[in-house]
This record gives C-alpha cells, structure tokens and sequence, in this order.
C-alpha cells in the first residue's frame, strides 16, 4: 500500500498588497475535495477595549520562507486534504482588511476544518511578524512579537 498523498501547497506568502479570500478558495478547488475551507484574519476596530483605528504588520525578511514551511508541515499533516492556499499581509492596514487569508480544500470536511485551523496557528505562532497598532487615543502598541 503507497503512503498518502501529501496536499499540494498552491500559495504560501507574504505580500503588501490586500487579499482575497475566494482567490485562495479558487487556488484549491479539486475535483477530488468534498470540501474547502477558508479563513479570513480581518482587522477590527477593537484589542483589549480599546478602539483601533489602523494596523501596520513588519515582516522578517525571511518571512516568506517561514511561511512555506510551515504550510509544508501542515500540507503533511491531514491525509485527506488535497490543497491549501495561505498569505499573510504585511504594510499598512485599515479596518475591515484582511490581514491573513487561508484556504483548504480536504475530501471531508473534517480534515478540511482541522488543517485549516492548524495552517492559521502554525502562520500566528510561527511567522516572525509583528504588528504595531494605532488606538483612538492617539496611542500605538507593537504586539505578537516573539
């Protein structure tokens, strides 16, 4: 008996420029998927009760490489799933911006929901970004830096 097929990685980056979910949901589609799977990381206009008005991710240089690695290492884990599709935004961003955009499409839906949850932990725990928001106040904070 062969070893399961490992899910193909069909994006996995960083970029400056706004993204769209249904793109990554696009990339994934598979004849074989009876599922995909999607998450979009959006800004809001809260932390902690306090109003935000703006974000701004800074990437490591080497933030893209973490990012395909970490994909690989999720590709590998499901067997079952077929594709998945991960970005992560870097630059200034505005209220309703999606900031990390994941797509995973899996025969079933369960190993289509679980590898996406774990794509999404894997990129915040993982990918040496660090964002620096600004409050109503006029106040700003860097946060998520490891």
């Amino acid at each position: 008996m062969s070893a399961p097929e490992t899910a193909r990685v069909l994006r996995a980056t960083v970029t400056e420029e706004p993204l769209d979910v249904a793109e990554h949901a696009a990339l994934v589609d598979d004849a074989a998927a009876g599922a995909v799977v999607t998450f979009a990381g959006v800004v809001r206009d809260h932390d902690h009760g306090r109003g935000v008005t703006a974000l701004d991710y800074e990437g490591h240089p080497t933030a893209a490489a973490v990012v395909a690695k970490v994909a690989a290492d999720v590709a590998g884990q499901f067997p079952g799933v077929r594709a998945l599709a991960v970005t992560h935004r870097v630059g200034p961003l505005g209220i309703g911006d999606v900031a990390l955009a994941c797509a995973v499409a899996g025969e079933h839906r369960r190993e289509a929901f679980d590898a996406c949850s774990e794509l999404v932990d894997a990129v915040k725990r993982e990918l040496p970004v660090w964002k620096r928001q600004e409050f109503t106040d006029g106040t700003e904070e860097w946060v998520n830096c490891p």
